[in-house]
């Protein structure tokens, strides 16, 4: 096949000349590949998946109904642009409700399509070529992904089970802060679980204001919070001063795929997001916003979500704590994240956690996700497809069967 001429014109910042052309495999893309060999080679074993990252069930009928509403109002019909003020207000109304955050909401929040897409765009407002971002990791890479795109870089901060799975913001070189720019935090901490306590906030903006760096909290889990109640960044004195949160209604609101969230913090840092934005976009459609709404006025949907998947986490830490993993009962988030077995008592042997999903996929038809950044750790999600908790103790059952058998060795 000839080579077409614009094969040396794509940008360095997704492969350059070899866009296209080099042989590395995401993991994800194995994962899918796994996935589909153990269903050619065992159609008549079901797939047990951990795997998935979204929630399983549809938004609530409520807020399906006020869909289905607003989509024939002519109003709803233009661009939103940086969203309407209803939206706005429901999301202040919100936070301090369930926060006790205090926002004016024409000027410290904005929507975003999704939190994905604020993460992607606030690089945007403050990276220059040679500035840094801070990132947790394991963790969401947009944030760093844009960072590179702007011609800046990511430090990483490694988060293990020796801090509790928080950064270690004093090891950080002071060349590297004196270029700091971004400081990109997530929690409750996906895939970790760990939940951040005032304490580490308060260090956190210590900090920011020490290195004059600004802090992007990413809360996109925070109402599946099981330890305690859920703690926003803003509501600790001077967070605001120094960053933002981002928040959206696809976890704790069932509304996966709406693409709705937004951001709020400082009036200025929202203001620039916004500016940003309005160059990216269009706005979120008027009718998924006043749905949105809906949502965010309801407090028995998160109650009833939050329910649901601590129920199925403590069952998934139960069975798989009988099978031999040393886990407990994640702070935060509908993931499971645990050391990943060293082999099997036959002799099969795992250097990475990425070894270790793989075998379970293609010999036990298990999926879960592997993450090899700070150690080897597997994922698991409890956002599996159960139609109710009959059908969640027969996937444990079946679980600890297959896990049984496989006689893993930690």
């Amino acid at each position: 096949m000839t080579t077409p001429y614009f094969q040396d014109l794509f940008a360095d910042r997704i492969g350059g000349a070899r866009y296209g052309l080099d042989n590395e495999i995401y993991k994800f893309e194995k994962i899918k590949r796994a996935k589909r060999q153990a269903l050619a080679d065992y159609p008549d074993r079901p797939l047990l998946d951990f795997g998935i990252g979204e929630n399983d069930a549809m938004a609530p009928e409520g807020v399906r109904q006020r869909m289905a509403e607003e989509i024939h109002r002519p109003e709803n019909r233009g661009y939103a642009d940086n969203g309407i003020p209803e939206f706005k207000l429901a999301a202040a109304r919100f936070m301090q409700r369930r926060f006790g955050v205090e926002l004016d909401a024409a000027r410290e929040v904005n929507h975003c399509i999704g939190s994905k897409t604020a993460l992607a765009m606030l690089p945007a407002c403050f990276i220059n070529p040679g500035d840094v971002t801070l990132m947790t990791v394991p963790g969401y890479p947009v944030a760093g992904t844009h960072t590179r795109y702007y011609g800046g870089s990511v430090y990483a901060l490694p988060l293990g089970p020796e801090r509790d799975f928080f950064p270690d913001l004093d090891r950080i070189p002071a060349e590297i802060r004196q270029r700091a720019k971004l400081l990109v935090l997530n929690y409750p901490n996906s895939p970790t679980g760990r939940v951040a306590t005032r304490a580490f906030y308060e260090r956190v903006i210590e900090f920011a204001r020490a290195n004059q760096i600004v802090v992007v909290q990413d809360a996109a889990h925070i109402l599946l919070t099981y330890d305690g109640a859920p703690l926003s960044f803003l509501s600790v004195p001077g967070a605001r001063d120094v960053g933002v949160e981002v928040h959206s209604l696809s976890k704790g609101f069932d509304m996966i795929g709406w693409r709705i969230g937004w951001v709020c913090g400082h009036a200025q840092l929202v203001q620039a997001f916004a500016d940003v934005k309005d160059n990216c976009d269009s706005g979120q459609f008027m009718a998924i916003q006043q749905a949105a709404i809906t949502a965010l006025e309801d407090p028995t949907i998160p109650q009833r979500i939050n329910a649901k998947y601590r129920r199925r986490l403590e069952k998934l830490v139960a069975t798989l704590s009988r099978c031999g993993f040393d886990c407990g009962m994640p702070g935060g988030s509908y993931f499971l994240y645990t050391r990943a077995p060293r082999g099997t008592a036959a002799g099969r042997e795992f250097a990475t956690a990425e070894a270790a999903s793989q075998y379970l996929i293609r010999e036990l038809s298990m999926v879960t996700v592997p993450w090899d950044d700070a150690g080897p750790y597997l994922r698991f999600s409890v956002t599996y497809v159960a139609a109710d908790e009959l059908a969640e103790d027969a996937l444990m059952a079946e679980t600890q069967r297959r896990l049984a058998g496989a006689a893993l060795v930690f």
